[in-house]
Protein backbone atom coordinates (compact mmCIF):
# COMPACT_ATOMS: atom_id res chain seq x y z
CA UNK A 1 0.00 0.00 0.00
CA UNK A 2 1.83 3.19 -0.73
CA UNK A 3 2.60 5.58 1.89
CA UNK A 4 -0.33 7.68 3.38
CA UNK A 5 -1.20 10.29 6.59
CA UNK A 6 -4.15 10.75 8.26
CA UNK A 7 -5.10 14.26 9.24
CA UNK A 8 -8.40 15.65 11.03
CA UNK A 9 -8.67 19.71 10.92
CA UNK A 10 -10.88 21.02 14.10
CA UNK A 11 -11.81 24.14 15.29
CA UNK A 12 -14.18 25.31 17.94
CA UNK A 13 -16.27 27.80 16.09
CA UNK A 14 -18.68 25.38 14.46
CA UNK A 15 -21.85 27.08 14.07
CA UNK A 16 -24.27 24.64 15.14
CA UNK A 17 -22.27 23.09 18.09
CA UNK A 18 -19.81 25.50 18.77
CA UNK A 19 -16.47 23.71 20.82
CA UNK A 20 -17.20 20.74 19.12
CA UNK A 21 -14.30 18.76 18.95
CA UNK A 22 -13.92 19.31 22.35
CA UNK A 23 -17.53 18.04 23.66
CA UNK A 24 -17.10 15.30 26.37
CA UNK A 25 -18.43 11.56 24.58
CA UNK A 26 -18.25 9.35 27.68
CA UNK A 27 -15.06 10.92 29.25
CA UNK A 28 -13.37 11.63 25.96
CA UNK A 29 -13.19 14.70 23.65
CA UNK A 30 -14.71 13.94 20.39
CA UNK A 31 -11.79 15.26 18.48
CA UNK A 32 -9.77 12.73 20.89
CA UNK A 33 -12.40 9.67 20.29
CA UNK A 34 -11.85 9.85 16.09
CA UNK A 35 -8.33 9.95 16.41
CA UNK A 36 -8.31 7.35 18.48
CA UNK A 37 -10.31 5.47 15.33
CA UNK A 38 -8.03 6.54 12.83
CA UNK A 39 -5.00 5.40 14.90
CA UNK A 40 -6.37 1.81 15.25
CA UNK A 41 -6.62 1.45 11.35
CA UNK A 42 -2.96 2.14 10.57
CA UNK A 43 -2.37 3.20 7.43
CA UNK A 44 0.26 5.99 9.09
CA UNK A 45 0.69 8.70 11.10
CA UNK A 46 -2.58 10.95 12.43
CA UNK A 47 -2.26 14.05 13.24
CA UNK A 48 -4.61 16.65 14.25
CA UNK A 49 -4.76 20.10 12.30
CA UNK A 50 -6.29 22.41 15.08
CA UNK A 51 -7.75 26.29 14.16
CA UNK A 52 -7.48 26.76 18.42
CA UNK A 53 -4.75 26.27 20.77
CA UNK A 54 -7.21 24.65 23.50
CA UNK A 55 -7.51 21.74 20.91
CA UNK A 56 -3.93 21.34 19.99
CA UNK A 57 -3.27 21.20 24.34
CA UNK A 58 -5.76 18.59 25.22
CA UNK A 59 -5.01 16.68 22.49
CA UNK A 60 -1.54 16.21 23.42
CA UNK A 61 -2.41 15.82 26.86
CA UNK A 62 -4.31 12.77 25.87
CA UNK A 63 -1.21 11.13 23.62
CA UNK A 64 -2.03 12.59 20.23
CA UNK A 65 -0.35 14.14 17.70
CA UNK A 66 -1.67 17.67 17.01
CA UNK A 67 -0.84 20.98 15.53
CA UNK A 68 -1.78 24.67 15.41
CA UNK A 69 -2.96 25.90 11.94
CA UNK A 70 -3.97 29.03 11.07
CA UNK A 71 -7.31 29.94 12.18
CA UNK A 72 -8.57 32.23 9.22
CA UNK A 73 -8.15 29.19 6.81
CA UNK A 74 -11.64 28.77 5.35
CA UNK A 75 -12.40 25.43 4.77
CA UNK A 76 -11.21 21.86 6.23
CA UNK A 77 -9.77 21.38 3.22
CA UNK A 78 -6.96 24.04 3.59
CA UNK A 79 -6.22 23.20 7.32
CA UNK A 80 -5.30 19.89 5.95
CA UNK A 81 -3.16 21.06 3.43
CA UNK A 82 -1.22 23.40 6.10
CA UNK A 83 -0.92 21.04 8.05
CA UNK A 84 0.30 18.28 6.00
CA UNK A 85 2.93 20.77 4.18
CA UNK A 86 4.38 21.77 8.18
CA UNK A 87 4.53 17.62 9.10
CA UNK A 88 5.82 16.77 5.87
CA UNK A 89 7.30 19.50 3.94
CA UNK A 90 9.72 16.61 1.90
CA UNK A 91 6.48 14.66 0.72
CA UNK A 92 7.39 11.45 2.17
CA UNK A 93 3.89 10.64 1.79
CA UNK A 94 1.70 10.10 -1.39
CA UNK A 95 -1.48 10.26 0.01
CA UNK A 96 -3.37 12.34 2.70
CA UNK A 97 -6.88 11.45 4.47
CA UNK A 98 -9.00 14.16 5.60
CA UNK A 99 -11.37 12.87 8.22
CA UNK A 100 -13.66 14.79 9.78
CA UNK A 101 -13.06 15.13 13.57
CA UNK A 102 -17.31 14.63 14.15
CA UNK A 103 -17.21 10.71 13.59
CA UNK A 104 -16.04 9.88 16.72
CA UNK A 105 -17.15 6.39 16.02
CA UNK A 106 -16.15 6.08 12.35
CA UNK A 107 -14.87 2.36 11.95
CA UNK A 108 -11.38 1.76 11.60
CA UNK A 109 -12.20 -0.72 8.45
CA UNK A 110 -13.45 2.22 6.70
CA UNK A 111 -10.34 4.84 6.73
CA UNK A 112 -8.39 1.65 5.59
CA UNK A 113 -10.66 1.05 2.89
CA UNK A 114 -10.66 4.39 1.78
CA UNK A 115 -6.75 4.26 1.95
CA UNK A 116 -6.52 0.83 -0.25
CA UNK A 117 -8.73 2.55 -2.93
CA UNK A 118 -5.67 5.07 -3.20
CA UNK A 119 -3.16 2.78 -3.20
CA UNK A 120 -5.15 0.03 -5.63
CA UNK A 121 -6.88 2.51 -8.29
CA UNK A 122 -3.97 5.04 -10.25
CA UNK A 123 -7.07 6.69 -11.67
CA UNK A 124 -8.46 8.10 -8.44
CA UNK A 125 -7.27 11.55 -7.53
CA UNK A 126 -9.61 11.67 -4.33
CA UNK A 127 -10.81 9.01 -2.75
CA UNK A 128 -13.97 8.53 -0.35
CA UNK A 129 -16.60 6.27 0.83
CA UNK A 130 -20.30 5.51 0.55
CA UNK A 131 -22.58 3.31 2.48
CA UNK A 132 -26.40 1.99 1.49
CA UNK A 133 -29.51 4.46 2.06
CA UNK A 134 -30.32 4.00 6.18
CA UNK A 135 -33.64 3.75 5.19
CA UNK A 136 -36.35 5.08 2.13
CA UNK A 137 -36.49 8.16 3.68
CA UNK A 138 -32.84 9.25 3.12
CA UNK A 139 -33.77 9.40 -0.78
CA UNK A 140 -35.65 12.79 -0.11
CA UNK A 141 -33.66 14.31 3.13
CA UNK A 142 -31.11 16.99 1.82
CA UNK A 143 -29.14 16.51 5.04
CA UNK A 144 -27.78 13.16 3.39
CA UNK A 145 -25.35 13.51 0.66
CA UNK A 146 -26.12 10.97 -2.31
CA UNK A 147 -23.25 9.58 -4.67
CA UNK A 148 -23.89 8.87 -7.81
CA UNK A 149 -21.49 6.11 -8.76
CA UNK A 150 -20.37 3.88 -11.90
CA UNK A 151 -19.50 0.79 -9.98
CA UNK A 152 -16.44 -0.75 -11.33
CA UNK A 153 -16.73 -3.80 -8.96
CA UNK A 154 -18.98 -4.88 -5.83
CA UNK A 155 -17.21 -2.82 -3.18
CA UNK A 156 -16.18 0.48 -5.54
CA UNK A 157 -16.55 2.38 -7.48
CA UNK A 158 -15.79 5.91 -10.10
CA UNK A 159 -18.27 9.15 -8.43
CA UNK A 160 -19.79 11.03 -11.53
CA UNK A 161 -22.22 13.57 -9.05
CA UNK A 162 -22.97 14.40 -5.41
CA UNK A 163 -26.40 15.94 -4.83
CA UNK A 164 -28.68 16.71 -2.08
CA UNK A 165 -31.49 16.11 -4.47
CA UNK A 166 -33.69 13.18 -4.29
CA UNK A 167 -33.05 10.13 -6.42
CA UNK A 168 -35.84 8.48 -8.11
CA UNK A 169 -36.04 4.61 -10.31
CA UNK A 170 -34.45 1.48 -9.41
CA UNK A 171 -31.12 0.62 -7.99
CA UNK A 172 -29.33 1.41 -4.55
CA UNK A 173 -28.85 4.53 -3.35
CA UNK A 174 -25.65 5.74 -2.23
CA UNK A 175 -25.16 7.77 1.20
CA UNK A 176 -21.89 9.82 0.98
CA UNK A 177 -19.53 9.91 3.94
CA UNK A 178 -17.41 12.84 4.48
CA UNK A 179 -14.33 10.94 4.36
CA UNK A 180 -11.43 12.12 1.57
CA UNK A 181 -8.17 10.53 0.35
CA UNK A 182 -6.13 13.01 -1.72
CA UNK A 183 -3.46 12.24 -4.06
CA UNK A 184 -0.90 15.35 -2.87
CA UNK A 185 -1.34 17.20 -5.90
CA UNK A 186 -4.92 16.67 -6.01
CA UNK A 187 -5.32 18.66 -2.75
CA UNK A 188 -3.35 21.02 -3.82
CA UNK A 189 -5.16 22.00 -6.79
CA UNK A 190 -8.36 21.48 -5.56
CA UNK A 191 -7.38 24.07 -2.66
CA UNK A 192 -5.87 26.91 -5.29
CA UNK A 193 -9.29 26.97 -6.93
CA UNK A 194 -12.14 29.34 -5.78
CA UNK A 195 -15.82 27.53 -5.06
CA UNK A 196 -17.23 26.35 -8.09
CA UNK A 197 -20.85 27.47 -9.50
CA UNK A 198 -22.10 23.40 -8.64
CA UNK A 199 -20.56 23.82 -5.68
CA UNK A 200 -22.16 26.73 -4.28
CA UNK A 201 -25.51 25.86 -5.64
CA UNK A 202 -25.42 22.37 -3.82
CA UNK A 203 -23.13 23.46 -1.15
CA UNK A 204 -20.76 20.54 -1.65
CA UNK A 205 -17.14 21.06 -1.81
CA UNK A 206 -16.46 17.73 -3.88
CA UNK A 207 -18.56 19.18 -6.37
CA UNK A 208 -15.71 21.38 -7.07
CA UNK A 209 -12.98 18.71 -7.55
CA UNK A 210 -15.14 17.31 -10.18
CA UNK A 211 -15.25 20.52 -12.26
CA UNK A 212 -11.74 20.89 -12.65
CA UNK A 213 -11.73 17.45 -14.27
CA UNK A 214 -10.50 15.29 -10.70
CA UNK A 215 -11.42 11.78 -10.44
CA UNK A 216 -13.11 10.99 -7.43
CA UNK A 217 -13.38 7.12 -6.29
CA UNK A 218 -16.02 6.03 -3.81
CA UNK A 219 -15.89 2.09 -1.63
CA UNK A 220 -18.41 0.72 -0.28
CA UNK A 221 -18.42 0.24 3.49
CA UNK A 222 -21.27 -1.38 5.50
CA UNK A 223 -22.61 1.54 7.40
CA UNK A 224 -22.36 5.38 7.83
CA UNK A 225 -20.98 6.32 10.92
CA UNK A 226 -22.69 8.64 13.65
CA UNK A 227 -21.94 12.54 12.60
CA UNK A 228 -22.11 15.03 15.29
CA UNK A 229 -23.23 18.24 13.62
CA UNK A 230 -25.66 19.53 16.29
CA UNK A 231 -26.71 18.84 20.28
CA UNK A 232 -29.18 16.05 19.22
CA UNK A 233 -26.68 14.03 17.14
CA UNK A 234 -24.36 14.69 20.62
CA UNK A 235 -26.55 13.53 23.04
CA UNK A 236 -27.08 10.05 20.63
CA UNK A 237 -23.63 10.04 20.59
CA UNK A 238 -23.29 10.46 24.55
CA UNK A 239 -26.00 7.90 24.77
CA UNK A 240 -23.75 5.21 22.16
CA UNK A 241 -20.96 5.93 24.51
CA UNK A 242 -23.13 5.09 27.73
CA UNK A 243 -22.83 8.40 29.01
Amino acid sequence: MSSAIVILPARMAAQRLPGKPLADIGGIPMIVRAQRQAEAADIGPVVVAAGDPEIVDVVRAMGGEAILTDPALPSGSDRVRAALDEVDPVGRFDSVINLQGDMPFVDPATVGAVARLMAEEPACDIGTAVATEASTADRSNPDVVKAILTLTAADRGRALYFTRSTLYGDGPVWRHIGIYGYRRAALERFCAAPPSPLERREKLEQLRALELGLSIWASVVDEAPISVDNPEDLEAARARAGQ
